[in-house]
């Protein structure tokens, strides 16, 4: 892995409770010794999404947050997705452009006459 490829941490389903904390360290490790600041979390082995997977998630996302990371989500269920949406939470998913960014090969429109920022 080089310094541009994130680390993956595949999450395996179902998780229980008492798998959080360790799933939690190992997202450290992965950060301290990634380099690029994001790891890539492989969700789609974790079955149904539930309260227990939003659970998981939200620990992961604080637990980057904590160590000056975020967390990325690959092969999300559309299920997962809309569960997440309806608590209110956003994660960065592969394939996705952020919402700050364009889309490649986008270039907004200027205006004749508006005034230079």
């Amino acid at each position: 892995m080089d310094a541009k490829t994130p680390a993956v941490l595949v999450l395996p389903g179902p998780v229980r409770r008492d798998e959080v904390p360790g799933l939690c360290a190992e997202l450290r490790a992965l950060l301290k010794g990634g380099g690029t600041g994001v790891v890539v979390c492989d969700v789609g082995g974790l079955g149904p999404p539930g309260l227990a997977v939003v659970d998981l998630l939200a620990r992961l996302e604080l637990t980057a947050r904590r160590a000056g990371g975020r967390i990325r989500l690959r092969d999300a269920d559309p299920a997962l997705h809309a569960l997440l949406d309806l608590v209110g939470l956003r994660f960065q998913v592969e394939g996705q452009v952020e919402e700050r960014e364009p889309a490649l090969g986008v270039e907004e429109a200027v205006e004749t006459g508006d005034a230079a920022v």
